[in-house]
């Protein structure tokens, strides 16, 4: 039961964190400044990429060393599946990206505010993901540092679902919900992360030698929402260099917070 309670503690620190984002809409009448969401995204993509690297890619390397298995083979392997299921997510849930005019997957019937609550809800999960499975890797190995760098990364996780939650519930307010909908469409766009922690968790107690696996799973699918969404929302069109220096910032703030913490 220990590591999933502090998976619970974790990722309902994270939900917290994009509630609180959603609250904007409250008290804000205007739909985010196309900046505004550069920034947000950009840094939300500099926190992921440090992220999967530091708190994910090299915890799996070094925990496949140890089981004496071919990092290339586990790691490699994880990654490619990772990335692979965010993929299949794509194609089946239909979805709309911020600022995007057209729907993706499959078509629907369904509004462009629950398109877009589904986009953002695919983009968590890898998150989730992520602090659950660092938090039960640190745990099972009783290693002070290990579990610092999964505070660390919720810590990281958290902070970047502020600005997202504000970028997901203002533009749904701005097309004709209410604020109290925008405001709890965009909190709980969020509540995917302590769900999908729970379950990877759960899984990982049973099959602790696929931990690098695993690890390299939630590290793909992270970098697939980087590379397919963030990024290009973040640095095309104007302000392109202010949402790629909000890359950098991101990336600097996550490698300090796993650096100093872990």
């Amino acid at each position: 039961m220990e590591p999933l309670l502090f998976t619970l503690y974790a990722t309902g620190y994270t939900f917290a964190m994009t509630a609180l984002g959603s609250a904007a809409v409250l008290i804000s009448k205007h739909k985010p400044s196309p900046l505004f969401t550069k920034l947000s995204l950009g840094f939300a993509a500099g926190i992921m990429t440090a992220a999967a690297v530091w708190s994910l890619l090299t915890p799996a390397i070094e925990q496949a060393e140890s089981y004496g298995y071919h990092p290339a083979i586990s790691v490699g392997g994880g990654f490619v599946l990772g990335a692979a299921f965010l993929i299949l997510l794509d194609k089946i849930m239909p979805h709309l990206h911020l600022n995007s005019k057209e729907a993706e997957g499959p078509k629907s019937h369904l509004s462009r505010h629950s398109l877009l609550f589904l986009a953002v809800t695919i983009h968590n999960i890898p998150e989730g993901m992520a602090v659950g499975l660092t938090m039960a890797a640190a745990i099972s190995s009783g290693s002070p540092e290990a579990f610092s760098a999964a505070v660390a990364l919720a810590i990281g996780m958290g902070i970047q679902n502020v600005p997202e939650g504000t970028a997901v519930a203002l533009p749904m307010y701005s097309s004709g919900v209410s604020r109290l909908k925008a405001f709890a469409l965009g909190a709980f766009s969020g509540i995917v992360e302590p769900i999908a922690a729970v379950i990877v968790v759960y899984l990982a107690s049973f099959f602790i030698p696929l931990m690098p696996w695993m690890l390299a799973f939630a590290a793909g699918a992270m970098i697939y929402v980087v590379v397919e969404e963030l990024i290009p929302e973040a640095s095309l069109g104007e302000h392109s260099d202010v949402g790629t220096i909000s890359v950098l910032c991101g990336f600097v703030m996550m490698m300090i917070l796993d650096t100093s913490l872990g």
